[in-house]
């Protein structure tokens, strides 16, 4: 039921940051994708995921999360070509904004491919070096680097061609930055999700004598 839920909170960050990607907002003069405010918590899901399920079930998440942006690219194209009704005139509105989706998922996609498996590679990797210690050193590390693939690929798939050479840098630069210092605050977090995991699965495991007792 919990990896249930944390598999659907995955999917559900990374196709929402799909869609929102499509905006680029100025905070303070720095530029960078509206996406910031839901794909970090993508790679704070799939530590934690990776942390009390393993690798390959994160790995597993990961590649269905791949699937159904896929699937959303194609929902959202045929939504494009259906013919709109007389009274609907924000066809063009629809075509600019979820028309760029496609460009943005795959930018996204070849970005998140390969940044989400080093992070979950590189979880496990630093998890054997501290043997099970330090989530806080795991969880940093793994995120740090693959926040850098992440980012230069993404920006650099949906965006080169279509703004200012010195805004995409600005965008890269910013992005990570961003994406960095919420890798730093999301570690408390992932401490608190794999505390709560993990007793609530030992309450689970201590009332199953008592149930199949009474059974």
């Amino acid at each position: 039921m919990i990896l249930t839920a944390l598999a659907m909170a995955f999917i559900t960050f990374l196709i929402l940051s799909n869609i929102i990607a499509v905006k680029l907002i100025s905070v303070g003069g720095f530029v960078m994708t509206a996406s910031i405010v839901t794909y970090p918590f993508t790679f704070l899901l799939s530590d934690t995921i990776a942390e009390v399920y393993g690798r390959k079930i994160a790995t597993r998440i990961v590649w269905l999360g791949f699937l159904f942006s896929l699937t959303m690219v194609l929902i959202l194209f045929i939504g494009q070509i259906l013919p709109g009704a007389e009274a609907w005139d924000a066809q063009a509105g629809y075509e600019r904004i979820l028309g760029s989706v496609p460009r943005i998922v795959l930018g996204s996609m070849v970005a998140y491919l390969l940044a989400q498996n080093h992070d979950v590679i590189a979880f496990h990797f630093w998890r054997r070096v501290t043997k099970g210690r330090y989530l806080w050193l795991r969880n940093t590390a793994s995120t740090v680097v693959s926040q850098a693939f992440d980012t230069v690929l993404f920006v650099t798939i949906a965006f080169a061609g279509t703004i200012p050479t010195d805004v995409l840098i600005n965008t890269i630069v910013t992005l990570y930055v961003a994406k960095l210092i919420v890798a730093v605050v999301d570690t408390p977090l992932v401490y608190v999700m794999v505390g709560a995991i993990r007793r609530h699965g030992q309450r689970i495991e201590q009332s199953l004598p008592v149930a199949i007792g009474q059974s």
